[in-house]
């Protein structure tokens, strides 16, 4: 182990996916988490907007870069190439990260379980990835998992599955504490200048238990002694505590898309294939050991899970997957044992070469055309294109709930919403529901309305707390979004803000100066992705990505 540093962390970023207003005002007034409570009364703090959409994915590298969705590429859990999807991973981010940034300006950094950045790119300190990361994800140094697991060896990216609810919380807290066992550890050996560590069940605990406060208290107190730790153990300069999205209860209806489209003649439906699983199935599947599954047992599903994760590993989509599964008479019964929507898509789902427009993934909040040229089998031609997605328009907008209200409060074109070089990749249309209080799905299950699938989700404002010697914590943060903590950052440490990044710093720290740094190769991946220069030098390679 490397000697303790003398200097400790300059700024600290505490990511706590999901806290939001709704849900800390009712935490601090029942006393539940003090630290944070002292915290946010302290320093300077407000509500933080998400973006569009308001999901993990997407956001967490929106805070990272600065940038929006259309600049470095993610919209979604899953990436699409044609009609196949896999899940993204870093790689999938083509804007370089805050630490990477910090790197080029001899800073050093350790990010501890931040959501989307496994496998990572090499830069000065440490990263140990978090959600949609395999169980033993690749990390940086290499090598650094297996050092790590021996100073923290329950060290997990995802807490296992257990038959009950109390088991399930402590494995929630025995998560929570080991971010805080590997930050000390890493802090110890790389003496970074800026820290990021991210609690991702104070979120999962609202997916699990909706509604139950006694398990989102369980949680959330936990997170507020790992807090009330790490400031302890580090005493950072300047400290940022912010959420992605907030989170709250869906009173509305569960409006499916797809079957409003296929009414409406622009789906076509088919019984042939396994279809698009939900990301719940997904994520089941890919995110846990076969120990980690209570008590399942079933051999058919145990190789389809190995299946699935040697397929991985090769470089086959999960969606050829799937296929294979259904070809050879496995689909079915590996699908009753994981998860009853993946029976249903496989009876009846969406015929993405025969429709006109559809939603691929609820994540992404959006409607996708299949144009001529641009899908596999396309069937709307380039020339219709504008008049179709007009039509599309229309026929969403009227969409209404059983009650009479409307079901989107917006529907837009993606440019309206997305700038960058990747705006192409998003949906063609994005639907906001209205009041995010209508449940979104793809789902095709015979009728459009619904109660919600789940009872708590997403809901597009968070929070954000500040204090540090440079902040003025006598004011409150106003008009904040999700793209001002990198540029935030930087004003906290004296690094210059990159021009590209589409944030501003937080109004209550000094003001940074813009600079034009060297652009991200956005060819990606292996030798593409580079070292970034800030001399105006040409950039070095950084090695390929394991």
């Amino acid at each position: 182990m490397a000697p303790e540093s003398d200097t400790g962390v300059e700024t600290l970023l505490v990511g706590i996916d999901a806290a939001c207003p709704r849900v800390l005002d009712e935490l601090f007034e029942a006393d539940v988490t003090p630290n944070l409570e002292a915290f946010f009364d302290a320093g300077a703090s407000g509500p933080l907007a998400s973006q569009l959409p308001p999901w993990t994915p997407s956001a967490w590298p929106s805070i990272y870069t600065g940038v929006n969705p259309g600049k470095h590429g993610v919209f979604g859990f899953l990436r699409f190439r044609g009609y196949e999807w896999d899940v993204v991973d870093y790689e999938d981010v083509r804007e370089f990260s805050i630490w990477e940034l910090l790197g080029e300006q001899g800073k050093q950094s350790v990010v501890v379980n931040v959501p989307v950045t496994g496998p990572p790119r090499s830069f000065p300190g440490a990263l140990v990835p978090g959600y949609v990361a395999p169980e033993d994800p690749v990390c940086h140094p290499d090598g650094l998992l297996d050092d790590l697991r021996d100073e923290v060896p329950d060290y997990r990216v995802y807490p296992p599955d257990a038959d009950s609810r109390d088991e399930q919380l402590r494995h929630y807290r025995d998560c929570i504490s080991s971010r805080v066992e590997a930050f000390d550890y890493l802090v110890d050996r790389f003496a970074p200048d800026f820290g990021f560590v991210q609690f991702q069940v104070c979120d999962t605990v609202f997916h699990q238990y909706p509604g139950d406060w006694d398990a989102v208290e369980s949680v959330y107190g936990a997170v507020d002694e790992a807090f009330g730790r790490l400031l302890d153990d580090h005493d950072p300069e300047t400290v940022l505590v912010a959420s992605d999205h907030g989170i709250g209860e869906y009173a509305g209806y569960e409006f499916r898309v797809n079957e409003y489209l296929a009414d409406r003649g622009y789906v076509e439906t088919t019984r042939d294939g396994s279809g698009m699983p939900s990301w719940s199935s997904i994520a089941r599947q890919r995110f846990h050991d076969d120990d980690d599954v209570g008590s399942v047992t079933n051999a058919v599903e145990q190789a389809a899970r190995r299946a699935i994760a040697t397929a991985a590993r090769a470089g086959v989509t999960a969606d050829r997957v799937y296929r294979y599964l259904d070809w050879v008479g496995l689909a079915e019964p590996v699908a009753e044992r994981l998860d009853p929507e993946f029976v249903r898509a496989g009876t009846r789902r969406v015929d993405f070469g025969e429709s006109i427009a559809f939603m691929r993934d609820r994540i992404e909040l959006g409607v996708r055309l299949n144009v001529i040229g641009r899908e596999p089998d396309g069937v709307v031609p380039p020339d219709d294109y504008d008049s179709v997605r007009t039509e599309l328009v229309d026929a969403l907008e009227r969409a209404q709930t059983p009650a009479g209200n409307q079901v989107f409060e917006r529907v837009l074109p993606r440019e309206a919403v997305f700038h960058g070089p990747y705006v192409d990749e998003a949906p063609d249309l994005i639907v906001v529901p209205a009041g995010f209080d209508q449940f979104l799905s793809a789902s095709l299950r015979g009728d459009t309305f619904a109660e919600p699938t789940e009872s708590w989700n997403h809901k597009p404002t968070g929070s954000v707390a500040i204090a540090g010697p440079n902040v003025d914590q006598e004011q409150s943060v106003r008009d904040a979004g999700v793209l001002d903590i990198a540029p935030t950052i930087c004003s906290s440490v004296g690094v210059p803000v990159p021009n590209r990044m589409d944030g501003e710093a937080l109004t209550v720290v000094p003001t940074p100066a813009r600079e034009q740094y060297p652009p991200y190769p956005h060819g990606g991946g292996g030798e593409a992705r580079r070292r970034l220069p800030v001399d105006g030098t040409d950039p070095e390679p950084i090695g390929e990505i394991e």
